[in-house]
């Protein structure tokens, strides 16, 4: 029997495949639109996002263009400031150079005057007449006026020489920060047996790459090589001398004869040469004068600049405390010729003028720098010591060593008054000197001016009201800024890192609140930044040397010290202001 095919069931069955894979086409093709249109949009979005990335880098491009051509201004602004005070120094020592003359010469010619006078004197009974008296006489006032005219010159340059000064170092900043890379050390090569026995990370990772720039390569197991840069007023490499550190501080000295107070502060860890930079050797100085100490040399230039003012005008008193578990210590306290070591303890006191002084505190006058350098060998002997994993003999303790001026300044007024009656009592002298009805003024030993050590003309600044107004010049050696599992102590000595420690952190705190412009500065969370109050955060100039070692060994030292000196850079404060010296005329 034939086998009958349905062919409308295959045709249907065939329909049906095809309708099927028309749906299955459909599906397909909406789910690549859907595709497509999700694509659009991540590139819309790419697109949006490379648009904005590239505003930002033409933004931040425009920014460091910005930044650049200000940088050069300033430094160009900086540049014509320093040339305009070395001219002006220049014309001040000229000037001064002239005075000198003139005062010497007018003392000369008065003395030849007052001899002529004498003689005239002697002569006028004779018939002697006084045309060549009234000559001498004119010449007198011509000199006077001259030197007046000198004088004033003089104190204008060298006004003008203070204000371009005080210019130049507020364009640098009132709170400075330096640095300084000491050179590998013997100490850097040995293993302490309580580090372990692997070896010494004695390699060097701290660069001084230019005059402002510090790198610090970042090598850890594991992790990529990386550089850190650190930009800061000054940097100073292994190779530099104390001298050369120096001569960036000596700026500085100029104000604080200006007026204003001036801290000079060392910041780093334990070995890392603070004490080296800011007392010098052991031997303070020893044989070579270059080893000597930031301390020593600001005396030095202190008094070579007193020098060259009037005689008298300026004396200094030293004082010298520690912060030792944060109490206040006296270093000057004890008896030295009972050979009596032992110091007393002090409490500081904030006065009224937002500026922190010490109660009781001993302070001896010095008049050169031999009597710093004596005081300093004295008390240096009796800081805080304690040998750590670090170094063998870690300073425990901030010194704080201070040099208080005490400026007098002469009312100017009133010396220009004596100096006008001191005039009329010549005249008035020389008048009855000639005249013929008192026979006994003739002769020298009756004359109303006998000498010029009891003329008027020679004693001008008797009488003269002198107000006295201080200043001051400080030096801070902080204890090592080192965690406490780096110096290795136990028992009693972990109280003195942790006072250390919390001290620093206090005076970091400081920094951040001023840089933050808070309206609560944290100064009385340590007596160490209580008594550094006004060098910190008032009128004072600041200027903070960052001591740091250069191997692999203290790399998270080195890192929290450059790291400190960043924000302190960051510290925007009021311009400085002088202390006023406003006389009063009696």
């Amino acid at each position: 029997m034939p086998l009958f095919v349905n062919r409308d069931q295959v045709f249907a069955h065939q329909v049906h495949l095809l309708e099927h894979k028309l749906r299955t086409k459909e599906e397909r093709i909406l789910e690549l639109e859907t595709e497509n249109a999700i694509l659009h949009i991540r590139l819309t979005e790419s697109l949006g996002k490379l648009h904005q990335e590239h505003e930002e880098n033409t933004k931040a491009l425009k920014r460091q263009q910005q930044e650049e051509e200000e940088k050069k201004i300033t430094c160009l602004a900086i540049g014509k400031l320093i040339s305009d005070v070395q001219a002006l120094k220049q014309c001040l020592s000229e000037v001064f150079a002239v005075y000198v003359s003139f005062a010497t010469e007018l003392d000369e010619q008065s003395k030849q005057l007052q001899k002529e006078l004498t003689q005239q004197g002697s002569c006028s009974l004779k018939g002697c007449g006084g045309n060549e008296s009234q000559n001498l006489q004119a010449q007198l006032t011509a000199l006077e006026h001259s030197l007046e005219e000198e004088r004033v010159k003089c104190n204008a340059e060298r006004q003008r020489r203070k204000d371009l000064h005080n210019t130049l170092v507020e364009l640098r900043g009132n709170i400075r920060v330096h640095c300084r890379v000491r050179p590998l050390l013997p100490f850097d090569h040995v293993q302490s047996p309580l580090l372990g026995s692997g070896p010494v990370s004695s390699e060097q990772i701290v660069h001084a790459i230019s005059d402002d720039t510090v790198v610090v390569n970042c090598m850890k197991a594991g992790v990529p090589a990386q550089s850190k840069m650190f930009e800061f007023e000054r940097v100073h490499g292994p190779e530099d001398s104390q001298e050369t550190v120096f001569e960036e501080i000596k700026p500085l000295l100029t104000s604080v004869l200006d007026g204003y107070n001036v801290c000079i502060m060392a910041y780093g860890q334990t070995g890392s040469g603070k004490t080296h930079t800011m007392m010098g050797s052991p031997a303070l100085g020893g044989r070579s004068g270059l080893q000597q100490g930031v301390v020593l040399k600001a005396s030095a230039e202190l008094f070579r600049l007193i020098s060259e003012k009037p005689a008298s005008s300026h004396t200094v008193e030293m004082s010298v405390i520690e912060v030792y578990n944060n109490d206040v210590l006296d270093l000057l306290s004890g008896d030295e010729q009972a050979n009596v070591s032992a110091v007393h303890r002090r409490e500081s006191v904030s006065t009224s003028c937002s500026s922190s002084q010490v109660s009781s505190l001993t302070q001896e006058p010095v008049s050169d720098t031999s009597d710093v350098m004596h005081i300093m060998s004295r008390v240096l002997k009796l800081r805080a010591h304690c040998p750590t994993l670090v170094h063998s003999d870690s300073s425990r303790s901030h010194l704080i060593v201070t040099l208080t001026i005490f400026s007098k300044s002469p009312n100017v007024r009133a010396l220009a008054r004596r100096l006008q009656s001191a005039k009329k009592s010549i005249q008035h002298s020389t008048q009855e000197r000639w005249s013929p009805r008192d026979d006994s003024l003739g002769s020298p030993a009756s004359s109303p001016c006998p000498s010029p050590s009891q003329s008027p003309c020679t004693s001008p600044r008797l009488g003269t009201t002198r107000a006295v107004f201080k200043t001051k010049l400080q030096f801070v050696d902080l204890a090592g800024s080192e965690c406490v599992d780096m110096t290795g102590v136990s028992g009693p000595a972990l109280w003195e890192v942790s006072c250390i420690n919390r001290s620093l952190s206090a005076l970091s705190d400081v920094l951040g609140a001023l840089a933050e412009q808070r309206s609560h500065i944290p100064y009385r969370n340590s007596k160490l930044t209580h008594l550094l109050k006004d060098a910190i955060g008032g009128d004072a100039k600041l200027l903070v040397m960052l001591c740091v070692s250069p191997t692999q060994r203290y790399f998270t030292e080195s890192l929290q010290t450059l790291g400190f000196g960043a924000r302190a850079r960051q510290v925007q404060r009021d311009p400085s202001r002088k202390k006023s010296n406003t006389l009063k005329v009696k």
